[in-house]
C-alpha cells in the first residue's frame, strides 16, 4: 500500500486476531492437557456456539447453516457435551479453574427450542462448571426465535444480556439486506424480551444498505431507541465472498465508503445526543445502564474456552478451532463431522502465537476500545513500548489524524477519526505471516 495513501474505512472487521482464515491445520495435533497445563485459569472466558438459524442472510458470513433436519440439534448437543467434558478433564484441577463470562452464539443460539436451551445451560454449568447465575451470559436472537418460553429458560438461568439482530426497522432495507422481516414481528419480539426481565438489551443495527439514506438510517435509530436499549451495535454492511449478497455484484467502491462513513458518522452523533457512551466504533452503551455483574476477564490477557464447530479458543501460545468455511456445503460437512467425532482432547487447526503476535493483538484490542490502552500495562507485560515495537505503524496513525493528541499522559487512544477509521486501522497492524496466511486462505 502507498504510504501515503490512507487505508480504505472498510477494510476488515478485526474482532479477533490473527483471524481465522490465518489458522491452518495442525501437524502435531497438541493435546489440550499440555496446551492448558501452564495457563492461567482463573478468570476464563466461556462461548457456547450453535451454528444454526431459520434462514440465512444475505451479508452473513458467520459459520452458520439453515435450518437442522433429522434431529441434528440433538446430535450437535451431545458432541457439545463430548467436547465440553474432554476440555474440562483436559483443565484439570491442579489450579483454580473459574470462568469470568459467559456467551451464546452462533448461527442463532435460540433456534434451540427452550428443553434445547436447557440442556445447553447444563452442558456450561455441569460440564464445564460455570456458575452462570453469578457472571455476565450474554446471548445472541432474532426476531422469530424470540419467544416468550426460550426467554424465560434464559432469564432464569443467568442471562445478563440479551442481543437482537435487527439491521433495520425499515422493512424494504431488510428484504435489501436480505433479510426479510415485518416490522411488527421486530417490536413484538423486543416486547418479549423487556418482558423477560433480562437486564440488558443490544440492538444490532446496520449501516450502508442499498438506497439507505440519513433519514431511512435515523427511523431505524429512532425506532431502537424507542426502547431504550442498554447497548446499541452499529455495524457497516459488509459484502462478503460466497455470501447472499457477495453474489449479487461488485465489491464496495469508494462511494460506498463515503456512504457508510457518512451514515457511521450521524449514527455516533445521534447517540451520544440521546445519553449513550461511545465503546467502540461498533458499540454503544446507554450512560446509566446498569453493570451486567462482575467481569475481570481481560481479553488481552486472559484465555478462552470455546466449544462448539465454529468457536475458538485461545492460550496465550495457541489459538485453536475447527476447520472453517463459509459456503453452506463446506459448512454442512463440517457440522457432521463434529456431531460424528468421538475425541475432542486434540487441538487440530489453528494459530501459534508468539511474542511479536501477543504484542499486536494487545495493541489491536486495546486500541480498538474508545478508553484507549494505558502504555504502563503494556510495559509491565512486554517490558517494552508500543511506540518502539510499532514505530512506523503508530507514525502513520498520527500522520492520519487516527492517535489523539488530547489523552492524557500515558494513555494511548485513538481520535475520532481514528475510532471512525477501526476497520482500516486494524489490518494496517496484523504481521506480514498473517497476511500471507490470509492470503493464501482459499475461501470455501
Amino acid at each position: 500500500m502507498n504510504a501515503h495513501q490512507p487505508p480504505r474505512p472498510y477494510t476488515s472487521y478485526v474482532y479477533a486476531y490473527p483471524h481465522k482464515t490465518a489458522y491452518r491445520p495442525l501437524p502435531d495435533r497438541p493435546a489440550l492437557t499440555g496446551l492448558w497445563a501452564g495457563e492461567p485459569k482463573d478468570a476464563l472466558s466461556l462461548y457456547l456456539h450453535i451454528p444454526f438459524c431459520e434462514v440465512r442472510c444475505g451479508f452473513c458470513n458467520l459459520f452458520t447453516r439453515i435450518g437442522a433436519p433429522d434431529e441434528l440439534t440433538t446430535r450437535y448437543l451431545d458432541a457439545l457435551d463430548r467436547q465440553a467434558t474432554a476440555v474440562r478433564d483436559a483443565l484439570g484441577d491442579a489450579s483454580p479453574v473459574r470462568f469470568a463470562t459467559a456467551a451464546f452464539g452462533g448461527g442463532t443460539p435460540t433456534y434451540l427450542t427452550a428443553g434445547e436451551l436447557e440442556r445447553l445451560c447444563d452442558i456450561a454449568e455441569r460440564r464445564m462448571g460455570a456458575d452462570l447465575r453469578a457472571v455476565p451470559l450474554s446471548v445472541e436472537s432474532s426476531p422469530a426465535t424470540a419467544t416468550a418460553d426460550r426467554l424465560a429458560v434464559l432469564a432464569d438461568r443467568g442471562a445478563t444480556r440479551l442481543s437482537l439482530g435487527v439491521q433495520s426497522f425499515v422493512e424494504a432495507e431488510a428484504r435489501a439486506a436480505v433479510r426479510p422481516q415485518r416490522r411488527a414481528d421486530v417490536e413484538a419480539a423486543l416486547g418479549r424480551i423487556r418482558d423477560s426481565g433480562v437486564p440488558v438489551l443490544n440492538i444490532d443495527l446496520i449501516y450502508g444498505i442499498d438506497g439507505q439514506t440519513e433519514s431511512t438510517w435515523r427511523h431505524s435509530l429512532d425506532a431502537a431507541l424507542a426502547w431504550r436499549p442498554e447497548e446499541l451495535y452499529l455495524y457497516p454492511l459488509y459484502i462478503r465472498p460466497l455470501t447472499g449478497l457477495g453474489r449479487l455484484g461488485p465489491a464496495a467502491d469508494r462511494a460506498w465508503d463515503e456512504q457508510r462513513l457518512r451514515l457511521y458518522r450521524y449514527g455516533r452523533d445521534h447517540l451520544l445526543g440521546h445519553g449513550y457512551e461511545q465503546v467502540s466504533m461498533r458499540m454503544f452503551r446507554r450512560a446509566d445502564a446498569p453493570p451486567q455483574g462482575p467481569d475481570d476477564h481481560a481479553c488481552q490477557t486472559d484465555g478462552m474456552i470455546g466449544l462448539g464447530c465454529g468457536a475458538r479458543s485461545y492460550t496465550s501460545s495457541l489459538h485453536y478451532s475447527f476447520d472453517y468455511a463459509v459456503d453452506m456445503r463446506e459448512i454442512r460437512a463440517i457440522i457432521d463431522a463434529y456431531t460424528a467425532t468421538a475425541d475432542f482432547s486434540r487441538a487440530e487447526v489453528g494459530r501459534r502465537v508468539d511474542s511479536g503476535e501477543a504484542r499486536r493483538r494487545h495493541l489491536l484490542q486495546s486500541l480498538l476500545q474508545a478508553e484507549g490502552m494505558p502504555l504502563d500495562g503494556y510495559a509491565e507485560r512486554f517490558g517494552s513500548s508500543p511506540f518502539a515495537d510499532f514505530p512506523a505503524e503508530l507514525a502513520r496513525f498520527e500522520a492520519l489524524g487516527w492517535l489523539d493528541a488530547d489523552a492524557p499522559a500515558g494513555l494511548l487512544r485513538l481520535s475520532d477519526e481514528g475510532l471512525a477509521h477501526s476497520d482500516g486501522l486494524g489490518p494496517e497492524l496484523f504481521s506480514s505471516g498473517v497476511r500471507a496466511a490470509m492470503a493464501a486462505y482459499e475461501a470455501k
